[in-house]
């Protein structure tokens, strides 16, 4: 079976469905099998789809999440993913309270995975403009290709 990875963002209209396109493209990209998703921790927007403007960042990067639909993280995900990667602090925090004991996900931020970057955050774009989501692409590109390095050297 293949490594699976988890990106969480608040309602999984903006950064983690940017986080799921980026990693999916980058996996391909490279011929790694990864099963690969993303998820919010509330259930605002489930059903709906990104963000049009984190779908147009992610188009204008040659990567379409347009098919993607909101779903909420749960419980379960804590053993069905081998990485289960927040955008922010406020995320993280969210998910190590939810997290069952034993569960195989490691947890993480994305920017953890970028030299001298981690800890921080990916900026939530969604009260910006779509200057905002050009910032949060970038980042979530950086983010990514750490990450896949983090998971070949495992």
């Amino acid at each position: 079976m293949p490594l699976s990875v988890l990106f969480v963002c608040l309602g999984n209209i903006c950064r983690s469905p940017m986080a799921e396109g980026a990693m999916k493209t980058v996996a391909q990209d490279c011929g790694m099998p990864l099963d690969i998703e993303s998820a919010g921790t509330g259930a605002w927007h489930v059903g709906n789809p990104p963000d049009e403007r984190a779908t147009a960042a992610a188009l204008a990067n040659g990567v379409d999440i347009s098919r993607q639909c909101a779903q909420q993280v749960d419980r379960m995900d804590f053993a069905r993913f081998d990485y289960i990667v927040a955008m922010d602090r406020s995320v993280l925090e969210d998910l190590q309270t939810m997290r069952p004991d034993g569960s195989k996900a490691r947890l993480s931020l994305l920017l953890d995975h970028v030299s001298g970057r981690g800890g921080e955050d990916i900026a939530d774009p969604y009260y910006g403009g779509t200057e905002g989501f050009a910032v949060a692409w970038a980042d979530i590109s950086a983010g990514v290709t750490g990450l896949l390095e983090t998971i070949e050297g495992r």
